[in-house]
């Protein structure tokens, strides 16, 4: 007999800003159920229910921890329905859909190397408390002996590309759309929804091996693959999203990929919202731009932006969320020219393309001219320990000036100090540098933001290489 406790303290794999994440190796048979069993069990103190929805992306290790997940619900007497691979939000929108919880299995962008389980309740992604609830469960059960192969159900692809009908319109029509293919977990219900909708559809990049794309740090590579397929196949857009498709990548006519939180701003614009969650790493243009009557800055993470919807709901409507990496949550149901589009607040790569689109009938470029010129970079340093990370954090917020100053930023004046995630440092001249570990890997993230593309990607790149050198 095994103890869930037990066994999730002692396996190194850990809650991040988005599931539990962790080394392949470490998610054993009995570590998934272990897991398994402790969400089931606090699912259970607030809802009845006797199914579980799972889904997986495309990592080569995902099957198989799915396999565990429905042993586990299985020996809990709760019957799993597995759903193949499809992207998150399409999963959570089934769950939803049904009143019953769901598991997917993602490590979303990290490398393949490494995998993760994000839990959603009946009524959406679980909260920092239950994350804290499920560690803290002390449910005993059996060791895995054997592992269930899965029959897939296809409902949950065909309900997300019916619910994504709702944006069709007459700008989709004969629109020459490429689609990034690489890994992601939903390569094949996008080339399908964009045909239903007229579009002209160009398949780009399919890989079979795992492709670890992080919409917050486009490589090189990828920037250089897209001007020139935009170019060579006169593609109108160029589509992708992260590794299970709860982030997208979206480039317009000229080729350049999108920042997240600048489709953020045009996707809510879209859809006429009034209130917005974000986190406090997204582009200050949101509130310069006008177009929301409040905005609410919240720690990095999906769950935060979450928890402030209830008190936006409020007081407005039509409330909504986004993050730095592009992922759209819709914190109440819209009326969307004509259409109902139920609620979804849950990272979604779909829901911001879509309704961007549908007011581009000039392209995207002339939507993005109208936005204030405020610009940002992202990067981070890879394989950089948390605990550095940390102490090198520390250090800044306890001596600020001093600290900018070994970062080369000998001749400034600093305007404010933001501590609400990592450091976040606002200068006189505009410029902002923000510094934080990821919740995801053992990564030092920067984000920068200033009046031109150059001066963000400069400010990121110089702060990284200093902090490298940094004990």
């Amino acid at each position: 007999m095994a103890y869930s406790n037990h066994v999730i303290s002692n396996s190194d794999v850990a809650f991040g800003t988005s599931g539990a994440r962790g080394l392949v190796v470490d998610f054993t048979p009995d570590v998934c159920a272990a897991f398994t069993h402790a969400f089931l069990a606090v699912a259970q103190e607030s809802f009845e229910f006797k199914k579980i929805a799972i889904a997986i992306d495309n990592r080569p290790s995902s099957y198989k921890m799915a396999q565990a997940c429905a042993a586990a619900a299985l020996n809990a007497g709760i019957q799993p329905v597995f759903y193949g691979v499809v992207p998150t939000p399409a999963l959570a929108h089934q769950s939803m859909s049904l009143g019953i919880p769901a598991i997917m299995v993602t490590g979303s962008h990290i490398p393949f190397d490494r995998n993760g389980l994000k839990f959603y309740r009946p009524d959406g992604e679980i909260t920092k408390a239950d994350e804290q609830a499920i560690l803290s469960s002390d449910i005993a059960f059996e060791a895995l002996s054997t592992l269930p192969e899965l029959t897939i159900s296809n409902d949950a692809k065909l309900a997300y590309i019916e619910r994504n009908k709702v944006f069709a319109n007459a700008n989709l029509k004969g629109k020459r759309i490429g689609i990034y293919e690489h890994s992601s977990a939903g390569r094949d219900i996008y080339r399908e929804l964009f045909t239903d909708l007229g579009a002209e559809v160009i398949t780009l990049g399919r890989s079979e091996q795992f492709v670890p794309i992080d919409t917050e740090a486009v490589s090189d590579e990828d920037k250089a693959r897209a001007r020139e397929w935009v170019n060579r196949y006169k593609l109108d857009i160029l589509f992708s999203t992260d590794g299970d498709g709860d982030r997208p990548l979206l480039a317009g006519e000229d080729g350049e990929w999108l920042r997240g939180d600048v489709l953020g701003i045009l996707c809510a614009k879209a859809l006429g919202i009034q209130a917005l969650s974000v986190p406090v790493s997204c582009n200050s243009a949101i509130e310069q731009c006008g177009y929301f009557d409040e905005v609410e800055r919240t720690r990095i993470g999906s769950p935060y932006v979450i928890d402030a919807f209830a008190e936006l709901k409020s007081r407005f409507n039509r409330v909504a969320g986004f993050e730095a990496n592009g992922g759209f949550l819709l914190g109440s149901d819209i009326e969307f020219q004509g259409k109902m589009v139920k609620a979804l607040p849950t990272r979604d790569a779909l829901l911001p393309v879509l309704a961007v689109l549908n007011v581009a009938s000039k392209g995207i470029v002339p939507l993005l001219q109208q936005l204030p010129n405020r610009f940002t970079a992202s990067d981070r340093i890879k394989d950089f320990a948390t605990e550095r990370s940390k102490a090198i954090l520390s250090q800044a917020v306890l001596a600020p000036d001093e600290f900018m100053s070994k970062l080369g930023f000998t001749s400034v004046i600093i305007e404010s100090v933001n501590t609400v995630d990592g450091f976040r440092i606002t200068l006189e001249n505009g410029d902002i540098v923000h510094l934080r570990p990821s919740g995801n890997a053992p990564e030092l993230r920067c984000y920068a933001e200033s009046d031109s593309v150059q001066s963000a990607q400069t400010l990121v790149a110089d702060t990284l290489t200093k902090l490298q050198n940094l004990t």
